[in-house]
């Protein structure tokens, strides 16, 4: 998937993710999603301490699983007549792979890339040590990537989270506030270090069951190195007004668009419609993209909402911690 963006500079940009000299048939084979023959790299992935699941290790994980009968993984499994052969995921899409870690046992997801694509030039980046320390950084873990520059692809190695938010949704008033916290400040940080996700959606975001919630799929990201980029055009989620009039838009801003969806689809998802978050997401689905609020905006305004409703938050983790002061008033909430 590709996003359209014209630069108001005459200068050429210097990023990784593009060139002056790519052409557009070439940028949209660069980051299309891959199809790759997974058993070709199974080497690759052993010798590096990676195991890929095969038949066997589905059949094992459903033994005493009630859902059995019903799981397209494990007929799949049962399909084939060699135990040990490679067992996609019908629930994946095809650049998607589930493996485990050898020395711990660790449930992974693998994702295969272009080597030129954008998305991996924004993982690569959000995933450096000065930027994993960063605590507004909500990526989710990245253990390793395995470059195989012969056939220009590279497998992003990444902790095992859950789906999307709609397939574990918060329970609770407080998991709620925590997660779109959570959102907010990942896209701050993105900003910040001039970046824009292009595709965010409550689709795009994933919890590990412990309450940490994060961002993912930057296929359609990219980072802005120059000043005053616009977007026309958007195979996104979430798509502001004016990309749907044809009409050009600040990527910044689309982004706090479809913050914004994301806000409203998560508060009807969970029946928590506080009307005073109603209201910052109102401000943000502005029609004028310059009158939206920068994700700054928002999260200020996020977080003077959670001081009046008796919460404050883990400068750590982003997560949500009762205020000593105002115990009484949040156990009513």
């Amino acid at each position: 998937m590709s996003s359209s963006l014209e630069e108001r500079s005459e200068s050429p940009r210097s990023s990784p993710s593009s060139s002056s000299t790519t052409s557009s048939f070439d940028e949209e084979q660069i980051n299309s999603r891959l199809k790759p023959d997974w058993s070709k790299y199974r080497n690759v992935f052993e010798c590096n301490g990676y195991h890929l699941e095969t038949a066997r290790d589905v059949k094992d994980y459903y033994l005493d699983n009630d859902r059995r009968s019903t799981s397209p993984a494990y007929r799949r499994a049962c399909a084939l007549q060699d135990e040990d052969a490679l067992c996609e995921d019908p629930g994946l899409p095809d650049n998607l792979f589930r493996a485990t870690r050898h020395k711990d046992g660790k449930k992974l997801v693998i994702k295969a890339v272009n080597l030129l694509s954008r998305e991996l030039d924004v993982a690569r980046y959000i995933s450096s040590p000065a930027l994993r320390r960063d605590p507004m950084n909500h990526c989710i873990p990245i253990f390793d990537f395995l470059d195989v520059p012969t056939d220009g692809i590279c497998f992003v190695v990444m902790e095992e989270w859950s789906s999307c938010l709609l397939s574990r949704l918060p329970a609770t008033m407080h998991e709620f506030l925590s997660a779109i916290h959570q959102c907010i400040e990942h896209i701050v940080f993105l900003h910040r270090y001039h970046i824009v996700h292009l595709d965010i959606s409550i689709y795009n975001f994933v919890t590990d069951y412990r309450g940490h919630y994060a961002c993912i799929d930057y296929e359609l990201s990219r980072r802005l190195d120059i000043d005053g980029p616009q977007v026309f055009s958007l195979r996104g989620t979430e798509i502001p007004p004016e990309l749907e009039r044809g009409e050009a838009s600040d990527p910044y801003m689309v982004d706090i668009w479809a913050l914004a969806m994301l806000i409203l689809r998560a508060c009807q998802a969970t029946g928590y419609g506080i009307p005073e978050l109603l209201q910052i997401a109102r401000s943000m689905l502005n029609e004028c993209p310059g009158k939206r609020p920068c994700a700054s905006a928002v999260l200020r305004a996020f977080r003077r909402l959670l001081r009046s409703m008796g919460w404050t938050t883990n400068p750590v983790d982003g997560i949500l911690e009762l205020a000593a002061n105002n115990y009484l008033v949040t156990q009513s909430i």
